[in-house]
């Protein structure tokens, strides 16, 4: 369903008028107007598109429930579970939360398009003719939209709270600072995330009790977002940290992460967000949570993985060289528009003249803007080169090069072979963060080892009663 839903999506790119403009949000009425690009069937299709994603979506997301529910191997409670696979069972239960709202709302817009209904759509004039709408509410879609589209950040967000978690433990050689407090913190942030939504809509009109009450939620939120990166940051504290790839991008995350985030409360402030409303200082702060933050923990992941994954090591002076240039170059595209938001200069503009509110010299930062961004965008060709290189020629990696204790890294085979542990499952005996435990032999104890005399696990008794 979702190849079908891509398919439909890629056809709108053919069809007379082409593909929507109305841009990623969708609103309404603009996006089914005539004078909007893609106002007939191009919108039509990306409507279709969006609902057949979302059916696909479900029937994929009870999978990852119910097998994280209900096909754990022995022993491994909730409580056993990494961090990473904690993160990717609550964005899922997010979006099968979060999704069905957007369906509705792109049912009820593709029914205003297409039978003239009007759900979204108001009384309208539109190249001076009025059109047969009458009582629509656009509000109605904003708010069908946005409490769908702030669960989507944490859905993007929470895989990435638990793969940085597992690089910093693992590259740290220490065990994950607060185990429990991370896991109630992003079963707390997903709860949150439904209460927040709002805050996207401040200029729309909203009764001002709302701005406050979506204010406060907003600042709440920040609570078990700031924990996790306080217990990331104790992570990292006295542990013997090897600076190699995945964790530079781990470590990047975390400062992208939090640059991010503190302009994010700017912005969840009513009285900020007014002014700095629909200009670039939200897509810096956009980009630097949603683009920047999560990519750099994908990188630091296929770094991480690729080794079990082919048996080959991708090469670390690229890999060192790619993390570098990616970094510095975001921060050289998303730094100024902090500061062109504050002009006031527009987002969603490629061209602004004649605005004497805006100096000269602002168009000069887009330049250097500019700049920044294609030199991102190059030096990806390294890391594409580096995959494919290392994949033929790549030092051979071995069964377990990180030494870490997960159960994908005790497999007999590199690359696992179909089935990854055979007939046998493993039995696990602890949690995922055994690193430097006093006594043991090794500075890691893999799950699936059980305990001795000699080297005792960190996991403690209760956790094996949940």
């Amino acid at each position: 369903i979702y190849f079908i839903a891509v398919l439909v999506l890629v056809a709108s790119l053919f069809v007379p008028g082409g593909a929507s403009g109305a841009g990623w949000t969708l609103y309404p009425p603009q996006a089914i107007l005539p004078g909007t690009p893609g106002s007939g069937m191009g919108i039509i299709l990306m409507l279709v598109s969006l609902s057949l994603f979302i059916v696909g979506f479900t029937m994929g997301g009870l999978n990852y429930v119910v097998t994280v529910l209900q096909a754990r191997t022995r022993g491994m409670t909730l409580m056993r579970m990494p961090l990473t696979i904690w993160g990717i069972f609550m964005a899922t239960i997010l979006a099968l939360l979060a999704f069905p709202a957007l369906l509705v709302a792109s049912i009820m817009m593709l029914l205003d398009a297409t039978l003239g209904t009007s759900f979204f759509m108001p009384a309208v004039v539109s190249m001076g003719q009025q059109l047969d709408y009458e009582g629509g509410s656009p509000i109605l879609f904003q708010h069908l939209f946005w409490f769908f589209g702030h669960p989507e950040v944490y859905i993007v967000a929470l895989p990435a709270f638990g793969i940085v978690s597992d690089l910093l433990s693992v590259h740290a050689r220490k065990n994950i600072f607060g185990y429990r407090m991370m896991v109630w913190a992003i079963i707390i942030i997903g709860a949150l995330s439904f209460v927040v939504w709002a805050h996207h809509m401040y200029v729309s009109g909203m009764n001002p009790y709302f701005g406050f009450f979506f204010a406060t939620t907003t600042l709440i939120i920040a609570v078990p977002t700031a924990i996790k990166v306080y217990n990331w940051v104790l992570t990292l504290w006295r542990g013997n940290i090897r600076l190699n790839v995945p964790m530079l991008f781990a470590i990047g995350f975390i400062f992208t992460f939090v640059n991010g985030g503190l302009t994010g409360l700017f912005l969840g402030n009513v009285t900020i967000d007014l002014p700095l409303s629909d200009t670039m200082f939200v897509v810096a702060h956009f980009h630097m949570v949603m683009a920047v933050s999560p990519i750099l923990v994908i990188f630091g992941a296929i770094y991480h993985w690729y080794p079990k994954i082919t048996g080959r090591m991708l090469d670390d002076a690229l890999g060192k060289f790619h993390f570098w240039v990616t970094f510095i170059g975001s921060y050289a595209i998303y730094y100024p528009m902090h500061y062109l938001g504050f002009l006031g200069v527009p987002r969603r503009y490629y061209s602004i003249e004649g605005a004497s509110f805006i100096p000269e010299s602002a168009a000069n930062l887009n330049v250097a803007i500019s700049i920044a961004a294609i030199t991102v965008a190059v030096v990806q060709l390294v890391f594409i080169y580096n995959l494919f290189v290392s994949y033929f020629h790549g030092k051979e990696a071995g069964d377990n090069p990180w030494e870490a204790t997960t159960l994908e890294w005790q497999t007999a085979d590199t690359p696992p072979k179909h089935g990854n542990f055979g007939d046998n499952l493993p039995l696990v005996y602890r949690w995922a963060y055994d690193y430097s435990v006093p006594g043991a032999e090794h500075d890691f104890i893999p799950q699936n080892v059980p305990p001795s005399g000699a080297a005792k696990t960190v996991d403690d008794e209760e956790e094996s009663k949940i």
